[in-house]
């Protein structure tokens, strides 16, 4: 037990809590009939890689679980429980060699499972698979009312299994979580590569490319005007065949090993990511992308994870430390995609890394992220003049045309705009109350957030 500043992978508001080392389900549901009996605010937390302050709980207990970390694979079936702290990439590690692939993977291995789970988390096949919840056959939770088994299914609490799913460590700690694997022949992405010109091209080769692949996604010069607005290299791959390996690759068609070219041991005085930096570098990575290239394979790493090579390459932000800024807007207005960006560029913020993706129909969870339209995703550096108030305006941009932010990027949204981009609200918060009636779950997000009636 230790008292500790914990922060997102923003490293932006960070909060001190007394952080406690869950060492199994017995002691997770000690600690929480602990904190039940003297009113004491606690969240789970697993790796960190939450940007903004979902994971942290100002002068409460955090129940460090990334030592609830065992993973039991059926490998005739491909159901795996794993622990909550078991990370996608021990998964990968365990699960690989025996032909089984998580479904729907974040932006980076480096999230538990119970992560995962709390924020219900998408990948680049969205459009086909859905988010991370359409993977998952049930997870025990320890609550404030006892341990349970919930799942999708009618017998098993159903209600409380959506309220969890998406919802951010607010309902009790997940110690477990059993997931349905994908059957896989390789542990590589056949890929096929196109660049296109200004952001209308882009938007349609990524539809394009939703039609022929699993997975798509789009890399968006954040930087470029006129012209240009919008140049974009667009991605599309699907698990590769044991046929479509070089010769080279196919002694271990299921190996998994990633590794990392370099790290950032310690945060520079002054923020790396700078204008200077960026715009060479957008220009170049957009100038060697092919025009179309198809057939290259790339493993895993390379296609799903490739920050993950850099080891903390957030503390390139510096000291002030940078957000994310993710939104998704139907279908049907997808001319606020074009709008943000133009928001940003006038207010002259440098959107470091920017990322476009579609999603598919919406999932069961009240409080998830994901509905039918577009998705874009921009990193900005922190301490940026003017940057609240852009960010302010492009929320009641998002807000207006029906979309929403995610809370696990959030670490400055309005209380007064939640319950509108959110409007199963009010369904998930009468299901956490009856879960959690003394309201012992508790984060730096929800108080943040909350209308003042929910808090």
């Amino acid at each position: 037990m230790t008292r500790r500043l914990l922060s997102g992978w923003g490293r932006a508001a960070p909060s001190a809590a007394t952080v406690v080392r869950a060492a199994g389900r017995a002691h997770v549901e000690q600690v929480v009939e602990s904190a039940a009996a003297s009113g004491t605010r606690l969240l789970a937390r697993g790796l960190g890689r939450s940007y903004g302050d979902a994971a942290q709980c100002a002068g409460g207990t955090v129940l460090d679980c990334t030592a609830l970390d065992g993973i039991e694979l059926d490998p005739a079936s491909g159901i795996v429980r794993a622990g909550a702290g078991t990370s996608i990439a021990s998964l990968l590690a365990r699960c690989l060699p025996y032909g089984w692939c998580v479904d729907v993977m974040p932006g980076t291995a480096q999230v538990t499972v119970a992560g995962a789970v709390a924020a219900d988390v998408h990948g680049k096949n969205h459009h086909v698979d859905g988010a991370f919840s359409r993977s998952l056959r049930g997870i025990e939770l320890v609550g404030s009312d006892g341990t349970h088994r919930v799942g999708p299914g009618a017998a098993e609490r159903p209600e409380l299994y959506w309220a969890t799913v998406g919802g951010m460590g607010l309902t009790g700690v997940v110690t477990e979580v059993t997931l349905q694997l994908r059957r896989v022949e390789t542990s590589f992405v056949d890929v096929e590569t196109e660049r296109a010109g200004d952001l209308d091209a882009c938007m349609s080769l990524l539809l394009a490319h939703a039609t022929r692949h699993r997975h798509s996604v789009a890399w968006v010069d954040g930087l470029a005007r006129g012209r240009a607005f919008g140049r974009s290299v667009v991605t599309g791959g699907d698990h590769a065949s044991a046929d479509a390996l070089p010769q080279h690759r196919r002694r271990a068609p299921l190996a998994y090993a990633p590794h990392q070219l370099l790290g950032v041991p310690a945060t520079p005085p002054v923020g790396l990511v700078r204008r200077s930096v960026v715009l060479p570098f957008n220009a170049l990575w957009y100038a060697k992308a092919p025009r179309r290239r198809e057939g290259e394979i790339q493993s895993l790493t390379e296609f799903f994870h490739p920050l993950d090579a850099v080891a903390g390459w957030n503390r390139l932000y510096g000291p002030a430390g940078f957000t994310q800024y993710q939104l998704v807007t139907p279908f049907s207005r997808p001319d606020v995609v074009g709008r943000a960006l133009e928001l940003l560029q006038r207010a002259g913020l440098l959107a470091s890394l920017v990322v476009l993706k579609t999603f598919g129909s919406s999932d069961d969870a009240p409080l998830g992220f994901p509905t039918a339209g577009w998705t874009l995703a921009v990193d900005l550096p922190l301490g940026a003049p003017g940057l609240a108030a852009a960010l302010d305006e492009l929320d009641e941009l998002v807000a207006t045309a029906g979309g929403r932010v995610y809370l696990a990027k959030d670490g400055r949204l309005r209380p007064d705009l939640l319950e509108t981009m959110y409007p199963r609200l009010g369904e998930w918060a009468a299901v956490r109350d009856a879960a959690d009636p003394a309201g012992i779950f508790c984060s730096d997000l929800w108080r943040r957030i909350a209308p003042p009636a929910r808090r």
